[in-house]
């Protein structure tokens, strides 16, 4: 799969005429080269890649050159005192007059100090081209994503029955990471347990507030897997729903089975969110639907596609995007439902099973 998209790479980098593309992004570090370090942020990176006509070159420095050299066959490995100074050396009488970069993951300063080391560079941004190519997955990326779906129900399932009165949020969460630590390569992301009132708010960070009788609690969780991620959410009741919550729970899980449904080849993300936006409205609860339906999910966990308002590119076989509509009141508490969809052209796929959806 990588020779395949270095090679589509490359074909892009010529209908550019670029002499090559420096890739800053550690997701796409990965998708091309297998490199797996987590860089710690911005400013303190563990490499970049430098994809040239004929040579493609892995920037590290030296905490990371084993790890580099075992991860990325087949990548010559350079090790580098900076960023700049690696480029620089790495291009070196090459005649190199252009290069494309990622804006979104490079600082200011990084690029200063690269345009003050190759003064002669013509750079361009490279309009998120990689970030295109991985929405669409290869079916090794999808089994990679199906086992870091299973992992994610075991611990959701084990999760749901520790949704009890008396239990306290930041302690169930961190019982899900340690879990999530142990079956995977770790969490995809921070966990969310928002209880009571707490899930009203769609990205509460969990505290110290004990579940009470009756309390809506919302979990959301995903693990990595091979470098892939999975997301997935589930509405719990300690005790069960109160009367509102009941109907809420059914209105934002219709929606979700009509958004799912609308995850077509040709359907644009926009009409897959009119999907969901349009059984939530009918009920009266359009205004507390404060977020789009869903996300594309890879080697990162939110990535291209969006299913939104403001996507109106079509969806495409191989995309795997969440399904997650929601509705949050105010001071009371939310409902929200999230399966992970692949799109198909026979239709699309639920990956997530029915597990932890409650019935009444």
């Amino acid at each position: 799969m990588r020779q395949r998209i270095l090679k589509a790479l490359r074909s892009w980098m010529a209908a550019k005429g670029l002499d090559g593309i420096l890739v800053t992004s550690p997701h796409n570090r990965f998708y091309l080269s297998g490199f797996l370090a987590e860089d710690m942020g911005i400013e303190e990176s563990a490499g970049a890649l430098l994809v040239l006509r004929r040579q493609h070159l892995l920037l590290t420095d030296g905490r990371y050159r084993e790890q580099a050299e075992r991860e990325a066959p087949g990548w010559h490995v350079i090790v580098y005192k900076n960023l700049a100074q690696g480029v620089r050396e790495a291009v070196e009488g090459l005649g190199i007059g252009s290069l494309a970069y990622e804006p979104r993951f490079l600082s200011c300063a990084a690029m200063r100090s690269l345009e003050k080391a190759l003064p002669g560079v013509r750079w361009m941004d490279s309009k998120g081209f990689l970030d295109g190519k991985r929405a669409v997955k290869s079916d090794a990326e999808v089994e990679a994503i199906r086992e870091a779906i299973a992992v994610a129900e075991e611990v959701m399932e084990e999760a749901g029955k520790r949704v009890v009165p008396g239990v306290i949020e930041r302690e169930l969460a961190a019982w899900i990471v340690q879990e999530l630590s142990v079956r995977s390569q770790g969490p995809s992301f921070p966990p969310i347990v928002a209880s009571g009132p707490n899930a009203a708010l769609p990205h509460a960070v969990p505290g110290s507030r004990t579940v009470a009788p009756g309390d809506p609690v919302i979990i959301d969780l995903g693990a990595r897997v091979r470098g892939y991620c999975s997301d997935m959410t589930r509405t719990f009741f300690a005790g069960g729903p109160g009367g509102r919550m009941a109907e809420v729970y059914r209105v934002v899980r219709e929606a979700q089975v009509a958004a799912i449904e609308a995850c077509v080849p040709g359907a644009t993300g926009r009409a897959v969110d009119r999907a969901a936006r349009q059984v939530i409205a009918e009920a009266g609860l359009g205004e507390f639907f404060v977020h789009a339906t869903g996300h594309g999910v890879g080697i990162a966990v939110h990535e291209a596609p969006s299913l939104s308002k403001r996507w109106r590119r079509a969806l495409r076989p191989g995309m795997v995007v969440t399904v997650e509509p929601g509705v949050y009141l105010p001071g009371e508490g939310g409902v929200r439902l999230e399966a992970m969809v692949l799109v198909t052209d026979e239709g699309p796929v639920e990956l997530t099973g029915q597990g932890g959806y409650l019935q009444w």
